[in-house]
């Protein structure tokens, strides 16, 4: 099993890793995984798709402590989108600011990151 342990500690995990020869003819990193067929299946990686993987799943970690924080704070989460939050409150509770702020709060495991956000209100949703 590949193992890489994120900023949070949480792992991602590749199983039973190789390297082998890629369907270029050269070496290369494989490991067993579903496919696009939605079957387990040798998959072909390498170092840039690793680092993808890495950068996506600490930003999945990062939004998953701000929908924490966003809900204890009594907003209702009705979905996310990527990087998209989507709350649906009644005007006279809470604020765009406060959502921001929420959202912007640097993780323990991540000081030192520059993060930001922005928003805005509407009676539906639509792509910003």
């Amino acid at each position: 099993m590949l193992t890489i342990k994120l900023p949070s500690s949480r792992c991602l995990y590749y199983a039973r890793p190789q390297i082998a020869e890629n369907r270029f003819g050269a070496e290369g990193i494989t490991y067993w995984g579903l496919g696009a067929a939605r079957k387990f299946q040798k998959l072909e990686t390498y170092g840039g798709k690793l680092v993808e993987n890495i950068t996506q799943a600490i930003a999945r970690d990062i939004l998953a402590e701000a929908l924490v924080r966003l809900e204890k704070a009594g907003y209702h989460v009705v979905m996310h989108v990527h990087y998209e939050v989507i709350c649906d409150e009644q005007p006279s509770f809470g604020s765009l600011d406060e959502v921001v702020s929420l959202m912007c709060v640097v993780p323990t495991w991540a000081q030192g990151l520059p993060l930001n956000a922005e928003g805005f209100e509407a009676d539906f949703y639509k792509k910003d």
